[in-house]
């Protein structure tokens, strides 16, 4: 998301704005904080309003070390060190509601940054433990601090023929009931029909996950144009 979000604005892998057309620069206060002023050599510095979070550090080692692992600001990422083991439970009572005040000062933190703050943008899976069940529980804490404010979730909606582990269908459940209680909009992705647009659609014969990533993103792009 963050890549083709970047790359509509002419922001480099590094955050430095590199566009080509004023128009790049119209509303990209939306997603990024003005790091540093443009200068005649270079265009300014931007960086991305995003956190992210994870109950293992695996995955975070993942985007640091990806081409846009320089973008986003290092305080921003949270992560545990047990993970949350597929299970619901644990991610919304144990090992995620020990993290999630760690994570709420960082969302303080970037709300207060913000001039008029819209609302937040939340993207999950329902069918492990950290997403579904930590996921669900920061929604509700940021509704109880913000109340006024728009909560917009991406989903990605569990489904028998694409599985990864048995328990999916039981995180989902839990989770769409907290969803139902304290999102405004949530829009459900899933894996089988993007499978579906890859194979009939797209004609590509193995979509591996960065395919279906990149569809999401562009749908995700779309919705906030």
């Amino acid at each position: 998301f963050w890549e083709i979000i970047s790359e509509e604005h002419g922001i480099d892998p590094t955050g430095v704005y590199r566009g080509t057309s004023d128009l790049q620069l119209e509303r990209i206060s939306v997603y990024y904080n003005e790091a540093s002023v443009a200068t005649a050599e270079n265009g300014g510095k931007y960086v991305p309003r995003a956190i992210l979070l994870d109950l293992e550090p695996g995955t975070m080692d993942a985007v640091r070390s990806g081409a846009y692992g320089q973008l986003f600001r290092p305080d921003n990422f949270v992560f545990g060190q047990s993970g949350a083991g597929n299970n619901w439970a644990k991610g919304h009572y144990t090992e995620g509601a020990e993290l999630v005040d760690a994570v709420l000062d960082v969302v303080r933190k970037e709300c207060e940054n913000c001039d008029c703050l819209q609302g937040f943008q939340l993207t999950h899976s329902l069918g492990g433990g950290t997403g579904s069940g930590m996921g669900t529980l920061l929604i509700s804490k940021i509704r109880e601090e913000y109340p006024d404010r728009i909560m917009n979730t991406y989903s990605v909606v569990p489904s028998p023929k694409v599985s990864d582990t048995v328990v999916e269908p039981y995180n989902a459940v839990l989770s769409i009931h907290q969803l139902v209680e304290n999102t405004d909009e949530t829009y459900c992705i899933d894996n089988e029909a993007l499978y579906d647009i890859c194979y009939r659609t797209l004609k590509v014969p193995n979509p591996t996950y960065g395919d279906l990533n990149h569809l999401v993103s562009l749908t995700m792009s779309g919705v906030t144009t």
